[in-house]
């Protein structure tokens, strides 16, 4: 079993990458209240949604609060869910966790006042962005915390984060496929031409 001394320097590297993250999505979000661009969920977006996104994201909070927690206090039993991965790949963990910020920061400013955490349209005003990572990527952002969660779960070597990172799976699967219909109805065909060529998740 792993020793508090021998795991202190994975925790510090996790709650590094975790706190940056949190704090970048602090950041952009006070940008658009400050800017006037705070949106309330309007009733489309809630239609769009449909109730298993709602509560996938809601059990995916849950279990993050819970593995957070657990994770700061360390109960002894805690370090029966510790998955055995050598040093050397849980370090590797670091690499998709930076780069998942810079990557993140890139999508946000390229996307601009475009942004909203849920599935709706800024009506009229809306602009398709094919600019920054969106010139070769429909979904960087979604890159970017498939990185993030990539990183934490190999530096944490925790079976509970690999929970959450499998709901976090599901949760996007179901939502990217109704945020594109979203922006094929939008954009009709100047969409589905910026499909042909992008990739969904990655580049082509």
């Amino acid at each position: 079993m792993p020793t508090i001394s021998s795991e202190l320097p994975f925790r510090i590297a996790f709650w590094c990458i975790f706190g940056g993250m949190i704090a970048m999505q602090a950041y952009y979000a006070l940008r658009l209240r400050l800017a006037g661009e705070h949106r309330a969920t309007d009733r489309k977006a809630m239609e769009r949604e449909g109730w298993v996104i709602p509560v996938m994201r809601t059990l995916r909070s849950l279990l993050l609060l819970a593995f957070l927690v657990l994770y700061a206090v360390q109960p002894p039993w805690f370090e029966e869910l510790a998955m055995p991965l050598p040093d050397w790949l849980r370090w590797l963990g670091v690499v998709p966790g930076v780069l998942s910020m810079a990557l993140y920061a890139w999508s946000r400013q390229a996307l601009g006042r475009q942004w909203s955490s849920y599935l709706q349209m800024r009506d009229s005003e809306h602009q398709l962005v094919t600019t920054g990572p969106y010139a070769r990527i429909r979904h960087p952002i979604y890159l970017a915390m498939l990185a993030f969660l990539t990183g934490l779960t190999i530096i944490a070597a925790n079976w509970l984060f690999v929970v959450f990172f499998f709901i976090s799976l599901v949760d996007l699967a179901l939502r990217i496929p109704k945020e594109e219909q979203m922006l094929i109805a939008a954009f009709e065909e100047e969409y589905v031409a910026y499909m042909k060529k992008t990739g969904r998740i990655f580049p082509i």
